[in-house]
């Protein structure tokens, strides 16, 4: 396998994960894998995704390689690979395969609280498949994290009363879990004195949100030329003042629309998106769906019985 191949677009699919509820977005389920061909294909195709992936084995030999990385898991292993780190599986033995894959956008995931810490997954220096040392050298964090990732499968299948916040909760144990078995520093630290210094600007955000906010002003509250603070506000948070300003429209937005009867104009004004067809595209690139259909959705779910996640 060469470079070349890895690097080729014809031999990368970008796959587009589906989620089954929009609000938790993720993507997990149960693989069994008992063809009688094993071992590595003839045409073996890479594919990435933008979603985070933990792959837990229950039972058989699987295969995995990413660019830096090949290795054979067996029943009670955890591999993580990160947001679109191109990688491949196959069956190593004749044994069937039986795994959970679990696919998540991690982003969605932080609140007001635990925002402080998405730069540190936001793998902007380095990729989160580094931390598969932890698993391989930490018997106690893998166990740890299989159960948490099964947890996450059997809420998902059973969709109990609550189940989200239940989901939401072993989804933030296993990031716990990751930051604090880290002992070579993959994942780095967060700089209490800078979130300190950002105060000012997420506060004001939180307070204009519905109306127009200009970069410009934000610099003026720090006393930060344009240019520092776009720098040093990625740096600190992990995404772009806009990217983040636009993230807590929508997440406002998904509140109101759960909470609030209001028309779906109504909601882009409230979040400071007047212009529909704006609202209606940043909306959908967060949750694959438009408002009104995440509406219906949601609304469906949390009727008798629900819908099927």
């Amino acid at each position: 396998m060469t470079n070349a191949a890895l690097e080729s677009p014809l031999e990368a699919i970008h796959e587009n994960v589906v989620y089954q509820n929009p609000l938790l977005r993720l993507k997990i389920w149960e693989l069994y894998w008992d063809v009688p061909a094993y071992g590595i294909p003839d045409r073996w195709l890479w594919h990435y995704h933008k979603e985070v992936e933990f792959l837990v084995v229950l039972e058989g030999q699987l295969g995995v390689q990413t660019k830096d990385d090949s290795r054979i898991l067996g029943p009670g292993d955890v591999m993580l690979l990160g947001a679109s780190q191109p990688h491949r599986t196959y069956k190593s033995d004749p044994a069937a395969i039986r795994q959970v894959v679990f696919q998540v956008d991690l982003a969605q995931h932080f609140d007001q609280s635990t925002m402080p810490y998405l730069s540190t997954f936001s793998e902007l220096t380095r990729p989160l498949g580094e931390l598969n040392y932890i698993f391989r050298e930490n018997g106690d964090a893998r166990q740890e994290a299989f159960r948490l990732v099964m947890d996450i499968y059997e809420e998902s299948q059973q969709k109990q009363r609550g189940y989200e916040m239940a989901i939401s909760s072993s989804i933030k144990r296993l990031l716990l879990l990751l930051l604090r078995s880290d002992y070579r520093g993959v994942l780095g630290r967060t700089d209490d004195t800078e979130l300190l210094r950002l105060r000012p600007a997420l506060d004001y955000v939180d307070r204009h949100l519905g109306e127009k906010i200009a970069v410009e002003d934000v610099c003026g509250l720090l006393n930060l030329s344009y240019h520092y603070f776009i720098k040093y506000f990625k740096k600190a948070m992990g995404l772009s003042f806009v990217d983040y300003v636009n993230y807590k429209r929508v997440k406002t937005a998904e509140r109101l629309l759960l909470t609030r009867d209001l028309s779906i104009m109504e909601v882009g004004f409230e979040v400071g998106i007047p212009n529909m067809a704006q609202f209606y595209k940043l909306f959908k690139r967060h949750n694959q769906c438009s408002p009104k259909e995440f509406r219906q959705r949601m609304r469906s779910q949390a009727g008798p019985g629900g819908d099927a996640l």
